[in-house]
């Protein structure tokens, strides 16, 4: 592919230590909002005249509010546990890109105007001024972090990142210095209701279509219900769902389960987003804003139940944040009138909210679906650990299960699964390099950059275990692989949906699959096999 910058050579697998390239991505920094993006959000439109004054003001407000930054800028002693473990340091050898560097970014200048050492003998403990070079810094560098907390989980201290790089672009917001990608998507689901800014009618002309090629596949009429009152379910799902592969085949798997258990569901043209990029850039305020719009979409369609589809981030800040912003939980608070109501009508014997995973592994567990592994024979399968899911959420009773009901489901629809090298699956997980709002074009070169990591990995069970495709559970890791396998010389179809190979094996009753793998038979036995192996 076409590029102007140099994709990264793979290296000796497992990987070498970099040699530090000073600077490296210091021209890297993605487009700056227009008025109108900010404005939408409460924001100044752009950089104020006094961003100085009100950038510190903004920085003390922030270490009032959160107890944990203020302790993971003092906490740091430098130990160097954290400095190879960002897939952006890996994959560009910036320093800058160490956790530990980037977050001295913002500590310098908090100890500068917040600790006494800082105040008074400030070339001691290396505190800096804010001025316009540093600002210009933080936005170049802070957009240069994924968030995924990686390296927190090889830090002594615990000290989260993804917090500081939060607090750094909720500052960067506050003077009128604020990304495009994340402000102007955020403006569209919030006045739209999904981020992509397609109305309702283009929503379920959409899914009209989808649901004549699922019918032409299977002979059934399955469903994409939109705007059902009274449904059962209430899914929210990310708005790539909609428009781009693999995404779609993923959401047909969703549909294919709901119909074959017979589930009275719907999606909402209200509320079609799962995604909420007001974590990216820190905003807790932007973050209620979208959730209530969820909570509104699930009190007017009378639903019982809500499910979020595969969206990493979408579902941490589901699991994490909506009970807490909108009452969308096991409890609101009591002066929360619509939580408090919302809360009467969820049916509680179920997860709230629920990840759609879970829902289809407990369905196999209960032998309400028979799968046909063989229909993926062609593929074989590894699994991508999408790092919100993995490092900030849980899925069903167990811990651990947001790592096991994912394999589970693949390993009973594909016989052919492997895992990649231990070392970067699971809690260790490596971020695919465009997560936290680097999702965009302007950043292409720190993308391709972050995904070494996660290629090399990839290409390695590839090579040595005739691996051919990689599912995962997130919309941006999906779109982030299709768009940057290609530098490394690995197809974009590599890349699927979990419910994409869930889909393809599920054997619907009366469908065109079932009339040829069986005749029509009584499955009842091989629906129970199907369950014992998700055992």
């Amino acid at each position: 592919m076409a590029a102007d910058f140099q994709t990264p050579e793979f290296r000796e697998y497992p990987a070498v230590p970099n040699k530090l390239v000073p600077d490296a991505t210091a021209h890297l920094s993605p487009f700056v909002a227009k008025p109108d993006h900010n404005e939408k959000l409460g924001f100044p439109g752009e950089l104020v005249d006094n961003w100085h004054d009100k950038a510190i003001e903004k920085m003390g407000d922030l270490l009032g509010k959160y107890r944990g930054l203020q302790v993971f800028l003092d906490a740091c002693v430098k130990c160097g546990s954290c400095t190879d473990k960002c897939h952006y340091f890996q994959g560009t050898s910036d320093p800058k890109n160490m956790p530990v560097a980037r977050q001295d970014l913002l500590r310098s200048v908090y100890r500068r105007h917040f600790t006494f050492a800082g105040k008074y003998f400030p070339k001691l403990v290396g505190a800096r001024e804010l001025d316009r070079e540093v600002l210009d810094e933080w936005y170049s560098y802070f957009h240069q972090c994924s968030q995924c907390r990686r390296c927190s989980v090889f830090c002594p201290y615990g000290i989260d990142t993804a917090e500081i790089s939060m607090a750094a672009r909720e500052i960067l917001d506050t003077v009128g210095y604020g990304q495009k990608y994340c402000n102007e998507i955020l403006g569209k689901v919030q006045t739209v209701g999904n981020n992509l800014g397609l109305p309702g009618p283009a929503l379920k002309a959409t899914m009209a279509e989808f649901e004549e090629e699922m019918e032409d596949d299977t002979g059934l009429p399955i469903k994409l219900p939109i705007d059902v009152q009274g449904a059962d379910v209430l899914l929210i799902t990310p708005s790539a769902d909609f428009f781009a592969e693999p995404h779609i085949d993923g959401l047909m798997g969703y549909a294919k389960v709901f119909h074959e258990a017979g589930i009275n569901w719907t999606l909402s043209s209200y509320a079609a987003e799962a995604a909420n990029f007001s974590m990216f850039i820190g905003s807790y305020s932007n973050m209620k804003t979208v959730a209530e719009r969820i909570r509104t979409a699930a009190l007017d369609l009378g639903v019982k139940r809500i499910m979020v589809g595969e969206c990493g981030h979408a579902w941490r800040v589901a699991y994490s944040f909506w009970n807490t912003v909108a009452g969308v939980g096991s409890g609101a608070a009591e002066d929360d009138e619509y939580g408090q109501k919302l809360q009467k009508q969820l049916d509680h014997r179920y997860p709230i909210p629920q990840h759609i995973c879970e829902f289809t592994h407990g369905l196999l567990q209960e032998g309400k679906l028979r799968l046909d592994p063989a229909a993926n024979d062609h593929r074989t399968v590894t699994f991508h650990d999408s790092c919100n899911v993995a490092r900030a959420s849980r899925m069903g009773d167990k811990p651990g299960g947001q790592f096991d009901i994912p394999r589970a489901l693949l390993k009973a629809a594909c016989n052919n699964y492997v895992d990649m090298d231990p070392d970067t699956i699971r809690e260790v997980t490596y971020c695919c390099g465009g997560g936290g709002g680097l999702l965009t074009d302007d950043l292409m070169e720190i993308r391709v950059k972050g995904a070494l990591p996660r290629m090399e990995a990839l290409k390695d069970v590839m090579q040595n275990q005739g691996v051919t495709n990689m599912a995962a559970i997130c919309a941006i890791c999906k779109a982030q692989f299709a768009k940057v396998m290609p530098y490394f010389d690995i197809p974009m179809d590599t890349i699927l949906s979990t419910h994409q190979i869930v889909g393809d094996a599920l054997v619907l009753t009366g469908s065109t699959q079932e009339t040829a793998l069986d005749g029509g038979d009584d499955s009842s036995e091989k629906t129970e096999e199907a369950a014992e192996a998700t055992e």
